[in-house]
Protein backbone atom coordinates (compact mmCIF):
# COMPACT_ATOMS: atom_id res chain seq x y z
CA UNK A 1 0.00 0.00 0.00
CA UNK A 2 1.30 3.44 -0.95
CA UNK A 3 -0.13 6.86 -0.04
CA UNK A 4 1.10 9.71 -2.24
CA UNK A 5 0.26 13.44 -2.22
CA UNK A 6 -1.34 14.80 -5.39
CA UNK A 7 0.09 18.15 -6.54
CA UNK A 8 -2.67 20.79 -6.52
CA UNK A 9 -5.14 18.18 -5.29
CA UNK A 10 -8.46 19.26 -3.81
CA UNK A 11 -11.91 18.15 -2.78
CA UNK A 12 -12.91 17.21 -6.36
CA UNK A 13 -9.79 15.16 -7.09
CA UNK A 14 -11.64 11.92 -6.19
CA UNK A 15 -13.81 10.65 -9.05
CA UNK A 16 -17.49 11.47 -9.12
CA UNK A 17 -17.38 14.75 -7.18
CA UNK A 18 -18.18 18.16 -8.63
CA UNK A 19 -18.20 21.64 -7.11
CA UNK A 20 -18.67 25.29 -7.97
CA UNK A 21 -19.16 28.73 -6.46
CA UNK A 22 -20.40 32.25 -7.19
CA UNK A 23 -20.35 35.67 -5.61
CA UNK A 24 -23.85 36.09 -4.23
CA UNK A 25 -23.06 39.38 -2.50
CA UNK A 26 -23.05 37.94 1.02
CA UNK A 27 -20.48 40.60 1.96
CA UNK A 28 -22.16 43.98 1.79
CA UNK A 29 -18.84 45.82 1.58
CA UNK A 30 -15.25 45.88 2.76
CA UNK A 31 -12.30 43.86 1.58
CA UNK A 32 -14.34 40.74 0.74
CA UNK A 33 -16.90 42.47 -1.47
CA UNK A 34 -16.99 40.68 -4.82
CA UNK A 35 -15.43 37.47 -3.48
CA UNK A 36 -16.84 33.98 -3.99
CA UNK A 37 -19.22 33.36 -1.09
CA UNK A 38 -21.82 30.70 -2.03
CA UNK A 39 -20.83 27.19 -3.10
CA UNK A 40 -21.96 23.65 -3.82
CA UNK A 41 -20.20 20.29 -3.53
CA UNK A 42 -21.96 17.17 -4.82
CA UNK A 43 -21.33 13.51 -5.52
CA UNK A 44 -22.66 12.11 -8.78
CA UNK A 45 -23.69 8.95 -6.99
CA UNK A 46 -25.03 7.91 -3.61
CA UNK A 47 -22.57 8.15 -0.71
CA UNK A 48 -21.89 6.98 2.73
CA UNK A 49 -21.13 9.96 4.95
CA UNK A 50 -19.60 10.69 8.34
CA UNK A 51 -19.48 13.89 10.31
CA UNK A 52 -18.63 15.57 13.58
CA UNK A 53 -19.80 18.96 14.79
CA UNK A 54 -19.22 21.58 17.44
CA UNK A 55 -19.99 20.65 21.04
CA UNK A 56 -20.50 24.30 21.91
CA UNK A 57 -23.97 24.60 23.44
CA UNK A 58 -24.58 27.58 21.15
CA UNK A 59 -25.02 25.99 17.71
CA UNK A 60 -25.75 27.62 14.39
CA UNK A 61 -28.90 26.46 12.60
CA UNK A 62 -26.85 24.81 9.81
CA UNK A 63 -25.18 22.53 12.37
CA UNK A 64 -28.59 21.42 13.65
CA UNK A 65 -29.84 20.71 10.13
CA UNK A 66 -26.58 18.91 9.20
CA UNK A 67 -26.81 16.59 12.16
CA UNK A 68 -30.39 15.72 11.27
CA UNK A 69 -29.50 15.01 7.64
CA UNK A 70 -26.46 12.94 8.57
CA UNK A 71 -28.61 10.78 10.86
CA UNK A 72 -30.94 10.09 7.93
CA UNK A 73 -28.03 8.45 6.11
CA UNK A 74 -28.52 9.89 2.62
CA UNK A 75 -26.06 12.79 2.38
CA UNK A 76 -24.27 13.36 -0.93
CA UNK A 77 -24.02 17.17 -1.25
CA UNK A 78 -23.46 20.33 0.75
CA UNK A 79 -24.40 23.96 0.16
CA UNK A 80 -22.08 26.37 1.96
CA UNK A 81 -21.66 30.10 2.32
CA UNK A 82 -19.38 32.61 3.98
CA UNK A 83 -20.24 36.10 5.20
CA UNK A 84 -23.02 34.99 7.55
CA UNK A 85 -22.98 32.07 10.01
CA UNK A 86 -26.79 31.88 10.41
CA UNK A 87 -26.33 31.52 14.17
CA UNK A 88 -28.25 33.10 17.05
CA UNK A 89 -31.19 33.62 14.70
CA UNK A 90 -33.77 31.45 16.49
CA UNK A 91 -36.45 29.50 14.57
CA UNK A 92 -35.98 31.78 11.57
CA UNK A 93 -32.40 30.59 11.22
CA UNK A 94 -33.53 26.97 11.12
CA UNK A 95 -36.09 27.79 8.44
CA UNK A 96 -33.44 29.56 6.37
CA UNK A 97 -30.96 26.69 6.70
CA UNK A 98 -33.63 24.21 5.67
CA UNK A 99 -34.63 26.36 2.70
CA UNK A 100 -31.01 26.49 1.57
CA UNK A 101 -30.93 22.68 1.37
CA UNK A 102 -34.22 22.71 -0.55
CA UNK A 103 -32.98 25.28 -3.04
CA UNK A 104 -29.72 23.40 -3.54
CA UNK A 105 -31.55 20.09 -3.93
CA UNK A 106 -33.83 21.55 -6.59
CA UNK A 107 -30.85 22.95 -8.49
CA UNK A 108 -28.93 19.65 -8.32
CA UNK A 109 -31.87 17.33 -8.91
CA UNK A 110 -31.66 15.74 -5.49
CA UNK A 111 -33.95 15.30 -2.50
CA UNK A 112 -33.47 17.86 0.29
CA UNK A 113 -32.52 15.02 2.66
CA UNK A 114 -29.42 14.44 0.52
CA UNK A 115 -28.07 17.98 1.06
CA UNK A 116 -26.19 19.34 4.06
CA UNK A 117 -25.70 23.03 4.78
CA UNK A 118 -22.84 25.02 6.30
CA UNK A 119 -22.57 28.73 6.98
CA UNK A 120 -19.72 30.81 8.40
CA UNK A 121 -19.31 34.50 9.12
CA UNK A 122 -20.91 37.01 11.43
CA UNK A 123 -23.33 35.82 14.12
CA UNK A 124 -26.70 37.23 15.10
CA UNK A 125 -27.51 38.61 11.65
CA UNK A 126 -30.38 37.19 9.59
CA UNK A 127 -29.33 35.23 6.53
CA UNK A 128 -29.91 37.36 3.38
CA UNK A 129 -32.04 34.70 1.73
CA UNK A 130 -32.85 36.86 -1.27
CA UNK A 131 -29.14 36.68 -2.18
CA UNK A 132 -29.08 32.91 -1.67
CA UNK A 133 -32.19 32.45 -3.82
CA UNK A 134 -30.67 34.53 -6.60
CA UNK A 135 -27.18 33.06 -6.32
CA UNK A 136 -27.77 29.31 -6.13
CA UNK A 137 -29.22 28.87 -9.65
CA UNK A 138 -26.07 30.52 -11.05
CA UNK A 139 -23.69 27.92 -9.59
CA UNK A 140 -22.31 25.50 -12.14
CA UNK A 141 -20.65 22.40 -10.70
CA UNK A 142 -17.84 20.49 -12.41
CA UNK A 143 -14.69 18.50 -11.70
CA UNK A 144 -12.59 21.67 -11.77
CA UNK A 145 -14.64 23.47 -9.12
CA UNK A 146 -12.87 22.21 -5.99
CA UNK A 147 -10.68 25.26 -5.52
CA UNK A 148 -13.59 27.63 -6.10
CA UNK A 149 -15.51 25.82 -3.36
CA UNK A 150 -12.52 26.09 -0.99
CA UNK A 151 -12.25 29.84 -1.60
CA UNK A 152 -15.97 30.51 -1.25
CA UNK A 153 -16.02 29.28 2.36
CA UNK A 154 -13.15 31.55 3.45
CA UNK A 155 -13.73 34.45 5.85
CA UNK A 156 -10.54 35.93 7.35
CA UNK A 157 -8.45 33.19 5.73
CA UNK A 158 -5.69 34.51 3.50
CA UNK A 159 -5.61 31.43 1.24
CA UNK A 160 -7.62 28.30 0.49
CA UNK A 161 -6.73 25.13 2.37
CA UNK A 162 -6.92 22.05 0.15
CA UNK A 163 -5.06 18.81 -0.58
CA UNK A 164 -5.48 15.28 -1.91
CA UNK A 165 -3.72 11.92 -1.68
CA UNK A 166 -3.72 8.80 -3.86
CA UNK A 167 -3.91 5.38 -2.23
CA UNK A 168 -2.49 2.51 -4.27
CA UNK A 169 -2.98 -1.12 -3.27
CA UNK A 170 -3.47 -4.51 -4.90
CA UNK A 171 -7.03 -3.59 -5.89
CA UNK A 172 -6.04 -0.40 -7.73
CA UNK A 173 -6.01 3.27 -6.84
CA UNK A 174 -8.45 5.59 -5.11
CA UNK A 175 -8.22 9.18 -3.93
CA UNK A 176 -8.96 11.12 -0.77
CA UNK A 177 -9.24 14.92 -1.07
CA UNK A 178 -10.28 17.73 1.21
CA UNK A 179 -10.59 21.41 1.94
CA UNK A 180 -11.09 23.51 5.05
CA UNK A 181 -11.54 27.07 6.20
CA UNK A 182 -10.63 28.71 9.45
CA UNK A 183 -8.29 31.39 10.65
CA UNK A 184 -9.66 32.65 13.95
CA UNK A 185 -12.14 31.32 16.54
CA UNK A 186 -10.27 28.01 16.29
CA UNK A 187 -10.08 25.73 19.30
CA UNK A 188 -12.17 22.80 18.12
CA UNK A 189 -14.08 20.39 20.29
CA UNK A 190 -14.88 18.16 17.34
CA UNK A 191 -13.11 19.18 14.15
CA UNK A 192 -12.59 22.71 12.95
CA UNK A 193 -14.53 25.64 11.55
CA UNK A 194 -15.58 24.04 8.26
CA UNK A 195 -13.91 21.03 6.66
CA UNK A 196 -14.95 18.63 3.91
CA UNK A 197 -13.27 15.41 2.81
CA UNK A 198 -14.22 13.28 -0.20
CA UNK A 199 -13.11 9.86 -1.39
CA UNK A 200 -13.97 7.68 -4.37
CA UNK A 201 -13.43 4.58 -2.25
CA UNK A 202 -16.51 2.71 -1.07
CA UNK A 203 -16.53 2.82 2.73
CA UNK A 204 -19.04 1.15 5.03
CA UNK A 205 -21.07 3.89 6.73
CA UNK A 206 -20.50 2.86 10.35
CA UNK A 207 -16.76 2.54 9.79
CA UNK A 208 -16.65 5.92 8.06
CA UNK A 209 -18.34 7.62 11.01
CA UNK A 210 -15.99 5.97 13.50
CA UNK A 211 -12.87 6.85 11.52
CA UNK A 212 -14.07 10.42 10.98
CA UNK A 213 -14.37 10.94 14.74
CA UNK A 214 -11.06 9.18 15.52
CA UNK A 215 -9.03 11.07 12.93
CA UNK A 216 -10.60 14.40 13.89
CA UNK A 217 -9.59 13.80 17.50
CA UNK A 218 -5.90 13.40 16.64
CA UNK A 219 -5.63 16.09 13.96
CA UNK A 220 -8.19 18.88 13.65
CA UNK A 221 -9.22 18.58 17.28
CA UNK A 222 -5.61 19.20 18.31
CA UNK A 223 -5.52 22.61 16.64
CA UNK A 224 -5.85 25.90 18.48
CA UNK A 225 -5.45 29.43 17.14
CA UNK A 226 -7.00 31.49 19.91
CA UNK A 227 -8.78 29.22 22.40
CA UNK A 228 -12.27 30.14 21.20
CA UNK A 229 -14.60 27.51 19.75
CA UNK A 230 -17.22 28.21 17.12
CA UNK A 231 -20.96 27.60 16.89
CA UNK A 232 -20.47 26.49 13.25
CA UNK A 233 -17.77 23.79 13.48
CA UNK A 234 -18.42 21.03 10.94
CA UNK A 235 -16.41 18.19 9.42
CA UNK A 236 -18.15 16.10 6.76
CA UNK A 237 -16.62 13.12 4.96
CA UNK A 238 -18.23 11.66 1.81
CA UNK A 239 -17.37 8.27 0.25
CA UNK A 240 -18.99 7.43 -3.10
CA UNK A 241 -17.20 4.29 -4.35
CA UNK A 242 -16.64 5.68 -7.86
CA UNK A 243 -13.13 4.20 -8.02
CA UNK A 244 -14.48 0.65 -7.85
CA UNK A 245 -12.72 -2.07 -5.92
CA UNK A 246 -13.84 -3.87 -2.76
CA UNK A 247 -15.70 -1.92 -0.11
CA UNK A 248 -13.63 -0.73 2.85
CA UNK A 249 -15.00 -2.58 5.88
CA UNK A 250 -14.00 -2.76 9.53
CA UNK A 251 -11.18 -5.19 10.27
CA UNK A 252 -9.83 -5.26 6.72
CA UNK A 253 -6.36 -4.23 5.55
CA UNK A 254 -8.08 -1.66 3.35
CA UNK A 255 -9.61 -0.08 6.46
CA UNK A 256 -6.17 0.66 7.92
CA UNK A 257 -4.96 2.10 4.62
CA UNK A 258 -8.04 4.28 4.31
CA UNK A 259 -7.60 5.51 7.88
CA UNK A 260 -4.02 6.47 7.10
CA UNK A 261 -5.10 8.39 4.00
CA UNK A 262 -7.93 10.14 5.82
CA UNK A 263 -5.47 11.11 8.55
CA UNK A 264 -2.98 12.39 5.96
CA UNK A 265 -5.62 14.70 4.49
CA UNK A 266 -6.84 15.96 7.88
CA UNK A 267 -3.28 16.44 9.15
CA UNK A 268 -2.35 18.50 6.10
CA UNK A 269 -5.49 20.63 6.52
CA UNK A 270 -4.67 21.06 10.22
CA UNK A 271 -1.19 22.34 9.43
CA UNK A 272 -2.52 24.70 6.76
CA UNK A 273 -5.07 26.08 9.22
CA UNK A 274 -2.40 26.58 11.89
CA UNK A 275 -0.15 28.42 9.43
CA UNK A 276 -2.98 30.79 8.52
CA UNK A 277 -4.15 31.68 12.03
CA UNK A 278 -5.33 35.26 12.22
CA UNK A 279 -2.32 37.56 12.26
CA UNK A 280 0.04 34.60 12.64
CA UNK A 281 3.69 34.73 11.69
CA UNK A 282 4.75 31.27 12.90
CA UNK A 283 3.19 27.86 13.22
CA UNK A 284 3.72 25.96 16.50
CA UNK A 285 3.91 22.18 16.76
CA UNK A 286 3.96 20.61 20.21
CA UNK A 287 4.79 16.95 20.74
CA UNK A 288 4.29 15.42 24.19
CA UNK A 289 5.84 12.08 25.11
CA UNK A 290 5.84 10.08 28.31
CA UNK A 291 2.36 10.92 29.57
CA UNK A 292 0.45 8.43 31.70
CA UNK A 293 -2.50 8.47 29.28
CA UNK A 294 -3.46 9.74 25.84
CA UNK A 295 -5.91 12.13 27.47
CA UNK A 296 -3.11 13.61 29.60
CA UNK A 297 -0.79 13.93 26.60
CA UNK A 298 -3.48 15.78 24.67
CA UNK A 299 -4.29 18.07 27.60
CA UNK A 300 -0.67 19.14 27.95
CA UNK A 301 -0.13 19.64 24.22
CA UNK A 302 -3.32 21.67 23.77
CA UNK A 303 -2.65 23.79 26.86
CA UNK A 304 0.76 24.78 25.54
CA UNK A 305 -0.56 25.76 22.10
CA UNK A 306 -3.32 27.81 23.74
CA UNK A 307 -1.15 29.66 26.29
CA UNK A 308 -1.02 33.42 25.48
CA UNK A 309 2.39 33.66 27.15
CA UNK A 310 3.82 30.84 25.04
CA UNK A 311 2.23 32.24 21.88
CA UNK A 312 3.58 35.75 22.45
CA UNK A 313 7.05 34.40 23.26
CA UNK A 314 6.99 32.58 19.93
CA UNK A 315 5.86 35.78 18.22
CA UNK A 316 8.93 37.53 19.58
CA UNK A 317 11.28 34.56 18.99
CA UNK A 318 11.96 34.76 22.72
CA UNK A 319 13.51 31.57 24.20
CA UNK A 320 11.58 32.03 27.45
CA UNK A 321 11.10 28.28 27.85
CA UNK A 322 9.85 28.45 31.44
CA UNK A 323 6.50 29.63 30.08
CA UNK A 324 6.12 26.29 28.31
CA UNK A 325 6.71 24.22 31.43
CA UNK A 326 4.40 26.37 33.55
CA UNK A 327 1.64 26.04 30.94
CA UNK A 328 2.09 22.26 30.99
CA UNK A 329 1.84 22.30 34.77
CA UNK A 330 -1.68 23.77 34.73
CA UNK A 331 -3.04 21.40 32.08
CA UNK A 332 -4.72 19.14 34.63
CA UNK A 333 -2.48 16.21 33.70
CA UNK A 334 0.00 14.22 35.79
CA UNK A 335 3.39 15.99 35.71
CA UNK A 336 6.49 15.82 37.90
CA UNK A 337 9.00 18.56 37.28
CA UNK A 338 11.94 16.32 38.28
CA UNK A 339 11.06 13.81 35.56
CA UNK A 340 10.28 16.28 32.77
CA UNK A 341 12.55 17.08 29.82
CA UNK A 342 12.09 19.69 27.10
CA UNK A 343 13.49 20.56 23.69
CA UNK A 344 12.84 23.79 21.80
CA UNK A 345 13.73 23.80 18.09
CA UNK A 346 15.65 20.61 18.79
CA UNK A 347 17.79 22.11 21.56
CA UNK A 348 17.68 20.42 24.97
CA UNK A 349 16.74 23.03 27.59
CA UNK A 350 15.52 20.82 30.43
CA UNK A 351 16.79 17.33 31.25
CA UNK A 352 14.71 15.51 33.86
CA UNK A 353 14.06 18.66 35.81
CA UNK A 354 17.53 20.19 35.41
CA UNK A 355 17.95 23.30 33.27
CA UNK A 356 20.59 23.01 30.56
CA UNK A 357 22.89 25.79 29.34
CA UNK A 358 22.18 27.25 25.90
CA UNK A 359 23.23 30.17 23.73
CA UNK A 360 20.38 32.66 23.84
CA UNK A 361 21.20 34.43 20.58
CA UNK A 362 21.52 31.17 18.66
CA UNK A 363 18.17 29.92 19.94
CA UNK A 364 16.59 33.31 19.23
CA UNK A 365 17.64 32.95 15.61
CA UNK A 366 16.26 29.40 15.44
CA UNK A 367 12.93 30.63 16.82
CA UNK A 368 12.68 33.15 13.96
CA UNK A 369 11.83 30.24 11.61
CA UNK A 370 8.36 29.82 10.10
CA UNK A 371 7.75 26.74 12.26
CA UNK A 372 8.53 26.35 15.96
CA UNK A 373 8.71 22.87 17.42
CA UNK A 374 8.31 22.15 21.14
CA UNK A 375 9.02 18.67 22.51
CA UNK A 376 8.13 17.69 26.06
CA UNK A 377 8.87 14.33 27.68
CA UNK A 378 6.96 13.88 30.94
CA UNK A 379 8.84 10.69 31.84
CA UNK A 380 5.78 9.08 33.39
CA UNK A 381 4.37 6.69 30.79
CA UNK A 382 4.12 5.81 27.10
CA UNK A 383 1.35 8.06 25.76
CA UNK A 384 2.14 10.49 22.95
CA UNK A 385 0.16 13.36 21.39
CA UNK A 386 0.77 16.25 19.03
CA UNK A 387 -0.97 19.61 18.81
CA UNK A 388 -0.72 22.57 16.45
CA UNK A 389 -1.20 26.30 16.82
CA UNK A 390 0.35 29.62 15.97
CA UNK A 391 1.88 32.67 17.58
CA UNK A 392 -0.16 35.61 18.88
CA UNK A 393 0.54 38.99 17.31
CA UNK A 394 -0.91 42.48 17.46
CA UNK A 395 -2.43 41.83 14.04
CA UNK A 396 -4.79 39.28 15.63
CA UNK A 397 -6.17 42.04 17.86
CA UNK A 398 -6.67 44.39 14.91
CA UNK A 399 -8.45 41.74 12.82
CA UNK A 400 -10.93 40.89 15.56
CA UNK A 401 -11.39 44.42 16.87
CA UNK A 402 -12.36 45.60 13.38
CA UNK A 403 -14.20 42.46 12.21
CA UNK A 404 -17.63 44.14 11.93
CA UNK A 405 -16.57 47.77 11.71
Amino acid sequence: MLIEPIPNGNVTTPQGFRAGAVCAGMYAGGLKAGALDLALLVSDRECSAGGVFTRNLVKGAPVVVCRERLAQGRLRAVVANSGNSNSLNGPGGYRDATEMTELAASHLGLAPEEVAVSSTGVTGVAMPMEKVRAGLPRIGVDRDGGSAFAHAIMTTDTYGKECAFAVRDEAGVYYVGGCAKGSGMIHPDMATMLAYVTTDAAVERGLLQRLTAEVADETLNMLSVDGDTSCSDTLLVFANGAAGGPRVEAGSARAEAFRDALRAVCLQLTRLLARDGEGAGRMIEVEVHGAVSLADARRVARTITTSPLVKTAVAGADPNWGRILVAAGRAGAALEEAKTSMRLQGELLLDRGTAQPFDEETLHQKLAADEVRIELDLGLGDAVARAWGCDLTTEYVHINADYRT
